[in-house]
């Protein structure tokens, strides 16, 4: 019983935590999320590389 309720509020907190962190960084102005090259998505692809 216990370790269900433990096992569902820690899949709940992480599925939390990412909610957040995606939601914080669209308000940020962030297009590829996770990826190094976010700030400059529309000159860069997310490799790095610019588009042609």
């Amino acid at each position: 019983m216990w370790a269900t309720i433990i096992t569902i509020v820690i899949i709940a907190l992480i599925v939390g935590g990412a909610s957040f962190y995606i939601i914080r960084a669209k308000k940020k102005g962030k297009k590829c999320i996770g990826c190094p090259y976010s700030d400059a998505c529309s000159k860069k692809d997310c490799n790095g590389e610019k588009k042609a």
